[in-house]
Parts: structure tokens; sequence; C-alpha cells
């Protein structure tokens, strides 16, 4: 499984980020790029502890059933349901956004976040976060081909 702590899988994610367009269409979903990239530029700063999000109740219930699930080897399902906190729905500048992303990826090289909580799968591990964060950059790039 590749993990967000590679260097290797870092540059690759950056390489592929980078290869984004403004007018790059979307395979699915109903994000533009620039709305993808704040996106997950908000997601890495949460699991990166910049950010932190309340528990979800429906998390609290099903998150580390569905964590089970997020941990195999295989894509993420397309169109699943986002907190509502990370749904962007403003025009976003897609250059500064890039620079934004690049940089929270790059600081995956000195992760040192003990004790992250997602708001929807609770504790994760460092091995966990490793996994989710590539897991989820990837599901995002191949949503726009990349």
């Amino acid at each position: 499984m590749k993990t967000v702590f590679d260097i290797t899988t870092r540059h690759e994610l950056i390489d592929r980020i980078n290869s984004l367009e403004e007018t790059t269409p979307a395979q699915w979903g109903k994000m533009n790029v620039g709305q993808m990239m704040k996106h997950c530029s908000q997601w890495d700063a949460m699991a990166l502890g910049k950010r932190t999000y309340k528990r979800s109740f429906i998390g609290k219930l099903f998150g580390r059933m569905a964590l089970k699930d997020m941990m195999i080897d295989a894509p993420v399902k397309k169109n699943l349901p986002t907190v509502p906190s990370f749904k962007i729905k403003e025009k976003v500048d897609v250059s500064e956004e890039r620079k934004r992303w690049v940089r929270l990826v790059e600081e995956y090289a000195d992760y040192t976040t003990n004790g992250f909580v997602h708001p929807f799968f609770g504790p994760l591990t460092r091995e966990q976060v490793g996994f989710m964060v590539y897991k989820h950059t990837n599901h995002h790039l191949l949503q726009f081909n990349r």
C-alpha cells in the first residue's frame, strides 16, 4: 500500500497535482479543479494537525467499521459523501491553491502529529494517516484523470 510518508510517492503526487489545469474536466462528482484542490488542501491541513473538526455522530457509530474498508489497497468509491466542512462552493484561484496544496503535501516529510482524529473514522495511527492521505489524494486526482 502506498503512503504519503514515502518520498517517491510524495513526488509522484506533486507531479500529478502540478499537471492539473483550471479547465481539466472532472470524470465524476460536483467539484471543479479549484474546488477539489481547496477540498484536498483543507483535508491535508486537518491530517497535518493544523485544523481540527468535531467528530460526527454517524462517524462515532460507524467510523471504525468503515475504516476497515478504507484500509484495503483499492481505490476509494466514487461519489462518496464528504464532511460538510469540506464542501467547497466558492470560486478558487487554481494557481494559488495548487501552491498551497503542494506545500502541504511536502510537509508530510516531517509529519509528527500524534493522536490525529478523523471527523468520521476516529483516531488513526501514523501508518493509517499515511495510507489515508495517499488514498484521498489519489482518489481526487483520478477524479480529474490524473
